[in-house]
């Protein structure tokens, strides 16, 4: 079992986890958005988090790629293992987001949130919702999706199942108990959870759904409408290092809790930051737009980009009445032309 006695709690997690807290008081207030841009928000960071939680494990979709399969979900068929992992992800973030209230904290309920996760996946058929039987090592990865280098040895996987039952009856407890902050408790299981890498694949994944999940169950109710995930892609580097520095020193005793919560805390309030922008954005600046160009806007955010044919099929309104709206969020910096003619088409600024 690992010791968290040697936890430092430094001004800046204090400010952090202050900060954080804040927003998640605010969120009452700043969240009385209408329901369709409310969901407009949440399936823009829905984009967001399966396209970065895919690509820090090395896939090469884009968000506008990502946002194109979600479209054609309902099909079922999947050409390459990029495809077929995002479409896993994509079902089980939209289960978290609908049931998180009723999803227990066990580890039958980790394997079957495994198991979402790769359903698709047909290289991983054999070890799905199942832990591992063979060793895995944590690989870091560049932007072309090459292998850079080891980023640490993980448990054995005789190991495996005694460590996973000893970690879910640890955060089991510490909810329960509610000595640490909520934030600590989820940041610490999740270190923990990646350096004992419980599943043969998926493991990087699940942990970021899973981080989602806690925060839903403890009241951080806003993380579906901003992507954590995205956060952690753009200091991919970082991520890695902070796990380094803390996951090597997890069995000692004297574990180094600090690399780590501070990462996960410094992205949890950058998260919420991103968020306050987005939603002050829409009430201050897009509360003075025409209701044509809000559903233009509303369009270009749900679906990554706009054409002029698009508009004209959602509004029913003229060509030369949309092109006033275009030009008017074109100056006003709500959107920006891409390419000219027959090809033209708009994405959010």
């Amino acid at each position: 079992m690992f010791r968290t006695d040697t936890l430092q709690i430094t001004p800046e997690v204090l400010g952090l986890v202050a900060r954080i807290d804040e927003f998640k008081g605010a969120w009452r207030a700043l969240g009385t958005l209408a329901p369709d841009r409310l969901s407009a928000l949440r399936r823009v960071a829905t984009i967001e988090s399966i396209g970065s939680s895919t690509r820090i494990e090395g896939s090469k979709l884009s968000d506008r790629e990502v946002e194109r399969l979600l479209s054609n979900l309902a099909i079922k068929k999947f050409d390459s293992r990029d495809e077929q992992e995002v479409a896993g992800y994509a079902e089980l973030m939209d289960l978290i987001f609908r049931a998180w209230e009723d999803i227990p904290f066990t580890e039958n309920h980790v394997k079957q949130l495994h198991q979402i996760l790769l359903q698709y996946s047909q290289k991983d058929e054999w070890h799905r919702g199942g832990y591992k039987t063979n060793s895995n090592s944590v690989a870091a990865f560049d932007e072309n999706g090459t292998q850079i280098g080891i980023v640490f040895e993980t448990a054995t996987p005789f190991d495996t199942p005694r460590l996973m039952a000893e970690l879910v009856q640890w955060i089991n407890d510490e909810r329960e108990k509610a000595v640490l902050h909520p934030l600590l408790i989820i940041g610490i299981f999740v270190v923990v959870l990646l350096e004992i890498h419980p599943f043969q694949d998926g493991n990087g994944r699940l942990s970021r759904v899973l981080t989602t999940l806690l925060l839903l169950q403890a009241g951080y109710t806003y993380v579906p409408y901003s992507s954590l995930e995205s956060v952690i892609e753009a200091s991919k580097e970082s991520y890695y290092l902070a796990l380094r520095q803390t996951q090597g020193t997890i069995r000692s005793d004297a574990p180094n809790w600090h690399p780590w919560l501070l990462f996960f805390l410094r992205s949890l309030a950058e998260q919420a930051r991103r968020l306050e922008k987005k939603v002050e954005r829409e009430k201050i600046v897009l509360a003075a737009l025409p209701e044509l160009s809000l559903q233009i806007v509303d369009f270009a955010r749900e679906h990554g980009r706009v054409t002029m044919a698009e508009a004209i099929k959602l509004t029913g309104a003229s060509r030369n009445t949309l092109k006033q709206h275009f030009r008017d969020l074109t100056e006003r910096n709500h959107l920006e032309q891409h390419g000219s003619g027959r090809g033209v088409w708009y994405g959010l600024k």
